[in-house]
């Protein structure tokens, strides 16, 4: 019997069981995962967010955040982003290249009914995100569902790596029906 990163069907199966369980579990390896975007200046803009859908059938994940973050003017301006998580137990390395869908307003409403009153906090802070502040804690929360946003992350390609005794390496791309193929690691 095969080990699940052998095989093609494997390796994506694993990678659905891993973002899965970054949904469903606080300690889970992939609950944060980095979020890379194309700066206002044209530059590359990183940061670690939680994750918050995995849907395998659709080919998508989603991440929550303040509408008024830098990353949402960014992928307004340029909607393709990557995802990066690591399962150092499964010796998973994934990246995603994903197209980004702002969801706000009404079309969020059920989202939000979802999220637990301490996470609401952190939409809607004041000042904005990235303000610059006279003291470390010179801000307020105060939960605000106009500021609540889903970033619905539409995967268009996946490069995954496992890094066993034996490295393997991966490619799928929606284009061709996540049909995937094995690259040089």
């Amino acid at each position: 019997m095969s080990e699940w990163f052998e095989t093609l069907p494997g390796l994506w199966t694993g990678l659905w069981d891993c973002l899965a369980e970054g949904v469903a579990r606080r300690d889970a390896p992939a609950r944060h995962v980095v979020l890379a975007t194309v700066g206002l200046d044209g530059g590359p803009e990183a940061r670690t967010v939680v994750l918050r859908g995995a849907d395998a059938d659709a080919g998508v994940i989603e991440v929550h955040t303040d509408l008024h973050s830098a990353k949402v003017a960014e992928l307004r301006r340029d909607g393709r982003a990557a995802v990066v998580v690591w399962d150092g137990e499964r010796r998973l390395q994934v990246r995603l290249s994903v197209a980004v869908t702002e969801l706000q307003g009404d079309a969020a409403a059920a989202i939000w009914e979802q999220v637990p009153d301490p996470s609401r906090q952190s939409y809607g802070v004041v000042p904005a995100p990235g303000t610059p502040i006279a003291g470390a804690l010179d801000y307020e929360k105060c939960a605000d569902r106009a500021t609540f946003a889903v970033l619905r992350c539409e995967l268009r390609r996946v490069d995954l790596v496992h890094l066993g005794e034996v490295h393997r390496r991966a490619g799928f791309a929606r284009a061709g029906g996540w049909a995937g193929r094995w690259l040089v690691p």
